[in-house]
């Protein structure tokens, strides 16, 4: 879509602390739009309403995640600093890694966190000039706090499923996770994921301890349940203390995303929601080697997801997760290294979701509402579902995604004002196209028919904003 004004006025700096993307491409203006400080980042914690997140001093937070779990084992110091930078310039402000993918897991340096299980490997010293100072952990330290001086969070798988499991014994897994907390309770970019793409009864007396010790050592980061693919951590841990907001994980087949956002939404006590791992880019559907998702299967998951309520998304590339280089046995059929990984556009796509969701204020009364929709197609119908619209609105502003351009019927009078003013944004480039201005009256139903012919990939954000 061409560029064209929106609303008036601008955002900048749209995200989490310290995150300089900016709008990249597109005036976001419109309602009083928030507007990072900058500056290092703060504790994060759970809104009022508990449906989001913001700092601590009250200022929105939108996750935008990165799934890069091989981080802390893959790269060398100079290779995460290509990474996070890539992936700061691209707006994200959250990298998930696993702290351990395995017990004897092993960092391009040659070192291992354990002498064993309950013994974490440390030297004195943390020069990394010094083979014998340098350790497993001052590099993992390292990641986190350049990711700080960056203005990213690390969000820490403790331990990843399977692996520790069938040796790892409840007091070991507590010890460790003890370790952990004390180690990173005083940096302010940590969130912790317990779990680890398994399902809570997997090993449900290691994941409680591990979540009560997170909570007990480290009370100020929050921490949630990484669960398997089609399963929600809410199933096992929704009411425990620790958890403090829900993570789903649709996995790597389409899935009607809404549907897992309604059902943590819906759930009492309110606890913040998001898919931890949806569809990768450049993964095949079903992991079977055949048809390849692209940035516009990631646009739509990601799109469908916020717009439904979740408090922010995590995007995943095939060849970045796992850092894929020479030497490495690739997995799932990737086909690129993970430098080039990195450049693949689902990636800098994200960032236009987190800046059109904070550029409209107030940002915490933001809700769900299907009502606006006056012509949908049915719910779950098939596993695409591309003709499904999904809406979203504040006091002032609504707005509503098709998945193809198609043509939307609208109810008006769900938002302030006689008369609103209508734009299209573009979900590839984070730039607007303006329709114009329109009534606004109670019980009518307005039609806009989005820019090109209506197909898959088509993808447009209808938003309005009352005059």
């Amino acid at each position: 879509g061409s560029s064209g004004t929106g609303a008036s006025g601008g955002v900048a700096n749209t995200g989490g602390a310290g995150d300089s993307a900016g709008t990249a491409g597109g005036d976001l203006g419109g309602t009083g739009g928030y507007i990072d400080p900058g500056g290092p980042p703060t504790l994060i914690k759970v809104s009022e309403n508990r449906r989001f997140f913001q700092t601590e001093d009250g200022r929105p937070f939108y996750w935008q995640g990165d799934t890069a779990w091989l981080l802390f084992v893959q790269l060398t110091r100079e290779e995460v600093e290509v990474y996070l930078e890539n992936r700061r310039e691209r707006g994200f402000n959250v990298i998930q890694v696993m702290v351990l993918d395995n017990i004897g897991t092993e960092n391009k340096y040659g070192d291992k966190p354990f002498s064993s299980m309950s013994s974490p490997t440390t030297t004195p010293g943390n020069d990394p000039s010094n083979d014998e100072e340098y350790d497993w952990w001052d590099h993992a330290d390292y990641v986190i706090d350049l990711a700080a001086e960056k203005g990213i969070y690390m969000a820490l798988v403790v331990m990843w499923g399977k692996p520790w499991a069938g040796s790892a014994s409840v007091d070991e897994v507590t010890a460790f996770a003890a370790f952990l907390a004390d180690r990173y309770k005083d940096r302010p970019n940590i969130f912790y994921l317990n779990g680890g793409d398994r399902p809570g009864s997997f090993a449900m007396d290691k994941f409680v301890a591990i979540g009560t010790t997170l909570d007990a050592t480290d009370p100020n980061h929050l921490i949630t349940f990484h669960p398997r693919g089609h399963m929600h951590s809410s199933t096992w841990f929704h009411d425990a203390s620790w958890l403090d907001f829900n993570m789903f994980h649709t996995g790597h087949k389409e899935r009607l995303t809404w549907e897992y956002v309604k059902e943590d939404y819906d759930l009492t006590p309110i606890k913040p929601t998001l898919d931890g791992e949806p569809a990768y880019e450049e993964i095949t559907v079903e992991l079977d080697g055949k048809v390849y998702w692209t940035d516009a299967d990631n646009r739509r998951h990601a799109w469908r997801s916020v717009l439904s309520g979740s408090a922010g998304h995590t995007y995943g590339h095939n060849a970045v997760w796992q850092f894929n280089q020479p030497g490495y046995s690739a997995k799932f059929h990737c086909r690129q290294e993970w430098q080039e990984g990195i450049e693949f556009p689902g990636a800098a796509q994200m960032q236009h979701i987190k800046n059109l969701m904070l550029s409209r204020m107030p940002y915490f009364d933001r809700i769900p509402d299907q009502s606006l929709i006056a012509k949908q197609a049915p719910d779950g119908k098939g596993e695409v579902n591309l003709d499904y619209l999904v809406a979203s609105r504040g006091e002032r502003y609504a707005f509503v995604h098709t998945v193809k351009g198609a043509t939307m019927e609208i109810n008006m009078g769900k938002i302030a004002g006689a008369q609103v003013k209508a734009s299209w944004y573009d979900p590839r480039t984070g730039q607007f196209e303006e329709i114009g201005t329109t009534d606004n009256t109670a019980g009518t139903v307005q039609t806009f028919d989005p820019p090109g012919e209506p197909e898959e990939g088509n993808d447009w954000v209808l938003v309005l904003d009352s005059i």
